[in-house]
């Protein structure tokens, strides 16, 4: 039973601030049926007809983005823990940077265009969705798993959270990256300058979290948050009145910017800064995309 508060309303679904979850999502929810269609067949065929082309262009820059997440990972665990489960690898450059660092590499995709790129790359993937099947189809037992853009896209992510604990060795880590929806600087720009909630959109994006609701999510799926930060927020252009919202060219501008500050910021006179500078916006629920680490109770 999902009982709450709508908050907003978007392409004929409610935006139910969920007591029972915990977490803000659409309402209702979409079936199994309509998101295997989705994410099976047409999500990077039309939702994200460009998506592998862009990261292509944007390589460099994503790179530097898993650096940063391997090297949490290897702080963390020993020399010898090295396998990672990537679930939604997408055309699989995560996983493909991890086996360039000689970490034993393995995704899930559903989308059967980007898991046959991810092979093209080298990258050993299961094409199909992240269910009780397939996981116990794997049979095995990882270090890491890797969940990016993903939790806002599935009915229960609950669910997905304890089975993806399932599959993780004792003391192996989670990450999970979701957007960071209802923030600070969202709010400014509704309340203030009148934006309507652009962050929506169902149903594609079911759920909508903060850090708080994450984090306490995690918790309940069995694992220990053992570190927060985020991304670039490249809201903040809008604060500034650089107004890309259905602006695609000036998107891309905007995201080109936020590329290259994040790019001078990585070296090594910056790179310190770079870290603690994100970890400090985390810290006030700010950053367009939110990286939550635990560790397996």
């Amino acid at each position: 039973m999902h009982i709450g508060n709508t908050i907003d309303k978007a392409s004929g679904y409610g935006i139910l601030e969920c007591k029972e979850c915990g977490f803000i999502h659409i309402d209702p929810i979409p079936s199994k049926e309509e998101l295997d269609k989705v994410y099976s067949q047409e999500y990077y065929t039309e939702e994200k007809p460009q998506f592998i082309e862009r990261v292509l262009e944007d390589l460099r820059w994503w790179e530097a983005v898993y650096d940063d997440r391997y090297d949490f990972f290897e702080s963390k665990l020993s020399d010898e823990s090295r396998s990672i489960l990537d679930i939604g690898c997408g055309p699989g450059y995560f996983l493909k940077r991890g086996m360039d660092r000689g970490w034993d590499c393995l995704g899930i995709e559903p989308s059967k265009q980007a898991s046959t790129h991810a092979r093209e790359l080298g990258v050993e993937v299961v094409n199909a969705f992240f269910d009780n099947s397939t996981a116990a189809g794997l049979n095995k037992q990882f270090d890491v798993v890797h969940l990016s853009e993903v939790l806002e896209h599935v009915p229960d992510p609950a669910d997905v959270l304890k089975r993806a604990n399932s599959l993780l060795k004792e003391g192996g880590l989670i990450c999970c990256v979701v957007p960071n929806d209802y923030s600070p600087v969202q709010k400014v720009l509704k309340e203030k300058l009148n934006y309507k909630p652009y962050w929506l959109a169902p149903p594609h994006h079911i759920n909508y979290f903060s850090f708080d609701s994450l984090s306490s999510l995690l918790e309940k799926s069995g694992f220990q948050v053992v570190g927060e930060t985020s991304m670039f927020p490249i809201d903040f252009f809008l604060l500034m009145g650089d107004n890309y919202i259905g602006n695609d060219e000036l998107g891309r501008a905007s995201h080109a910017r936020r590329k290259r500050l994040d790019i001078m910021l990585n070296e090594p006179e910056l790179k310190d800064f770079k870290k603690e500078m994100y970890e400090v916006m985390a810290k006030h629920g700010i950053g367009r995309e939110m990286v939550i680490y635990g560790v397996k109770r």
